[in-house]
């Protein structure tokens, strides 16, 4: 059973684990680089903000959301 576990920790360290290594190492020569992939998660997650605002916009204008405080079962 220890060596099954093992197995584990070795897939996870030092397999599954190299990429962020990289940006470990990476940190000490740019940090801008090494928060790439920090930048491009805040640059999707705000195009899916605007792009959610928007939809919430068309859907108000267009008057067909229910904002009924009944709306839902249990809220009655």
């Amino acid at each position: 059973m220890t060596a099954f576990f093992e197995g584990i920790q070795y897939l996870f360290v030092n397999i599954l684990f190299i990429p962020l290594d990289f940006l470990r190492h990476l940190e000490r020569i740019t940090w801008f680089g090494a928060n790439t992939i920090n930048w491009i998660f805040m640059i999707i997650c705000a195009c899916a903000i605007v792009y959610w605002i928007k939809q919430l916009r068309i859907f108000d204008a267009a008057g067909t959301e229910n904002q009924d405080t009944t709306a839902h079962s249990f809220l009655k």
